[in-house]
């Protein structure tokens, strides 16, 4: 199905991006003079009711949380043709995923950014919400009004709160960054799950590198000399098959 021209009052532009069960657009809000983010359910999907809670769920959990370490979403409603969509902040600096294509960051630049992301995540652990799929895509940039720029967490899709994650959840995340638990049926995923993905994103940002199987996986500074000790032992840690070594949850991680 084509683009539509408005969701709402807000002017839709060009696609930004696509995923499994969505399309993202610039768009433009012509009352507040400026750009969104619009995120609009695939029509295959959109009459499929437990997808399409779980589109609007991923709304409700941003709006919840309510923090500039994630996107945020100013307002939802639904198109002509009955797809639900919501507006969110627009990351006019691209995607960590973008920037890693062309090779590690800066060691510095790398831990600033993790501590940004950490902070994010600490806010959904904070509401008892596990991301569960944290991966570069998933990590936007946006500029400051007065120079700089700063983090946000996208992409709450596979979220879940820790109220109704069971023994009965589906697997899910993204190879490489997803915690060994994630693949199996039984123990959901709590917060040290993501604790898993920060310590994947980290590895990645520092070696330019998706970490490796656990026998096979090597501490950062083997890869990339000048990484601070105490970084790889945290980075190891987090990274742990076992998630009863891992930090409880990203605000320990952050720490």
């Amino acid at each position: 199905m084509t683009a539509p021209s408005f969701a709402g009052r807000y002017r839709i532009e060009q696609i930004i991006g696509v995923g499994g069960f969505a399309t993202v657009h610039l768009a433009h809000d012509d009352e507040l003079r400026s750009p969104v983010a619009v995120k609009i359910l695939a029509d295959n999907w959109a009459r499929q009711s437990d997808v399409r809670e779980r589109f609007l769920q991923e709304a409700r959990l941003l709006r919840r949380a309510d923090s500039h370490w994630l996107v945020q979403v100013f307002d939802i409603g639904e198109l002509d043709d009955g797809r639900p969509y919501f507006v969110m902040t627009y990351a006019d600096r691209g995607t960590l995923h973008e920037r890693l294509s062309g090779g590690a960051l800066a060691v510095e630049e790398a831990l600033r950014v993790i501590g940004e992301i950490a902070q994010g995540v600490a806010v959904l652990h904070g509401i008892g919400v596990v991301h569960r799929d944290l991966k570069p895509s998933n990590v936007l940039f946006r500029s400051r009004a007065h120079g700089g720029e700063r983090v946000m967490v996208a992409d709450l899709g596979i979220a879940r709160s820790t109220d109704h994650l069971t023994g009965l959840t589906l697997p899910a995340g993204s190879p490489g960054y997803m915690a060994p638990e994630q693949l199996h049926f039984d123990g959901a995923p709590d917060a040290r799950a993501d604790v898993h993905g920060l310590g994947a994103l980290t590895y990645h940002m520092l070696t330019g590198q998706v970490p490796g199987r656990p026998e096979e996986r090597v501490p950062p500074s083997a890869l990339r000399p000048g990484v601070p000790q105490e970084v790889d032992e945290a980075v190891m840690r987090a990274l742990s098959p076992d998630r009863d070594r891992r930090w409880a949850d990203a605000a320990a991680y952050l720490a």
